[in-house]
């Protein structure tokens, strides 16, 4: 029999990282995927070591459609995988129209089409398990639109709804489908000094990486469709309607971005 293998996309750093520690304690072998010069590598040799597990590493560009097929063909002749997360994604607070078009097409090749590919050519392999897991990483960002991320959130609702159709279409299968929506987290300095600058309600919604892995999947594991780990921020975003929730959303990247 094959060993079996976690699939991890966006695993060089952050909450992809945190996915990837939280499975090697585990005792889980790992397809680490990543963009090159990211020194994935690094991090696959240091939890072989510190694990005891196989981590190999995978370097490519997920926005560039023929990478995903080949990474796929790779993974599907070499090995076995009975976990799918899919973490990797793009975003970016800019003006529209201040922005290239490869820009706007990189966010949706990687947040859209990579995770709809890499599931739909990946689900076999998945299915010769007696249990599999996918889980696809959207965002709080999914619920509600926003100036100057117009196109982040729209991919992130995307991955959502998703999400929802597959695990109600594989549910009689071996194959569970989960999706989580995480807030802000404090991935590196750059993020956490953002997140301090919005205060007590900022540093009330965060999280860091490791937990919300951690918790992730322990939810993946139950079989949970929808993993909730930003609760007060769901429930703002769901009771508050989007005429109040648009304008406030978008004020606030307008003022990361100092724009009058």
């Amino acid at each position: 029999m094959k060993e079996k293998f976690a699939a991890i996309s966006g695993a060089s750093s952050g909450l992809g990282k945190s996915f990837a520690q939280q499975l090697a304690k585990q005792g889980h072998n790992l397809l680490l995927i990543s963009l090159p010069n990211e020194n994935l590598s690094t991090l696959c040799y240091e939890l072989e070591l510190q694990y005891n597990i196989k981590a190999i590493c995978y370097e490519t560009d997920l926005s560039i459609k023929e990478n995903v097929w080949l990474l796929t063909d790779w993974i599907n002749k070499k090995y076995s995988i009975n976990i799918l997360i899919n973490n990797a994604g793009v975003g970016g607070t800019k003006k529209i129209e201040e922005v290239s078009t490869d820009y706007v097409e990189r966010i949706i090749r990687v947040n859209v089409l990579a995770t709809t590919i890499l599931i739909h050519r990946l689900l076999p392999n998945l299915k010769e398990n007696n249990e599999a897991y996918i889980l696809n990483v959207s965002s709080l960002a999914a619920f509600s639109p926003m100036g100057y991320k117009t196109v982040y959130p729209a991919s992130k609702s995307f991955i959502y709804s998703f999400s929802r159709g597959l695990y109600q279409e594989l549910k009689e299968t071996n194959v569970h489908v989960g999706v989580v929506s995480p807030g802000p987290m404090k991935t590196n300095g750059e993020i956490t000094r953002r997140i301090e600058k919005q205060g007590f309600f900022g540093r009330l919604t965060s999280r860091k990486p490791d937990d919300v892995a951690a918790y992730c999947l322990k939810q993946l594991r139950r079989k949970k469709p929808v993993i909730r780990v930003n609760l007060l921020s769901l429930i703002v975003l769901h009771v508050l309607p989007t005429w109040i929730t648009l304008p406030i959303l978008s004020n606030k990247m307008k003022g990361e971005l100092n724009v009058e």
